[in-house]
């Protein structure tokens, strides 16, 4: 919830988190967390109830098998779609239409830090590393390299961040003195 309140509003004092509880996929995030309640408890049918609640309420459909860190935020639930078999790490934030899911029993494994854009699609065995950015729409079949931003039809690195040049000092244009 704290991560989706600074997502959204900058902040999370108790106001901002109270607003937070209405806005679209915080529904979906919560009945997520707790349907990982109730499967770590063996609670099989609670489970699954969670999980139908979670499809209805958020318009999205998360296998109760996916496993996600702390700092899951669905930014937008509509249409968001999560095979049972994947892994994600912490701090993963998932626009909406945005598919993850299997190819030939192969599940993504996603790391931390990452942002995945609206109608994304990641499928089949690959692994995206650490602080990547999946553009909108992007289709990613192969592994994405930590700190990468992938786009496109299939999706290809267009830039890593420590590949990003450093801020050119201002210089003072008739002496050519920094400022």
């Amino acid at each position: 919830m704290r991560k989706k309140a600074t997502w959204c509003y900058g902040s999370d004092p108790l106001p901002t988190l109270l607003k937070t509880l209405a806005t679209d996929g915080t529904a979906a995030m919560v009945l997520y967390r707790f349907t990982q309640a109730a499967r770590a408890h063996r609670m099989p049918v609670v489970e699954m109830l969670l999980n139908k609640a979670t499809n209805l309420a958020g318009g999205c459909v998360i296998g109760r098998g996916a496993d996600f860190g702390p700092g899951f935020v669905l930014i937008h639930s509509n249409g968001v779609v999560i095979n049972g078999n994947v892994r994600g790490g912490t701090n993963v934030l998932i626009e909406h239409q945005v598919t993850i899911g299997a190819d030939r029993r192969q599940t993504p494994v996603l790391g931390s830090d990452l942002f995945i854009g609206a109608g994304a699609k990641i499928v089949g065995g690959v692994t995206v590393g650490d602080g990547a950015r999946i553009g909108a729409n992007a289709v990613v079949v192969h592994d994405v390299a930590p700190n990468t931003t992938v786009v496109g039809i299939p999706a290809k690195p267009v830039q890593r961040r420590e590949d990003r040049p450093a801020p050119r000092p201002i210089t003072d244009d008739t002496t050519g003195s920094q400022s």
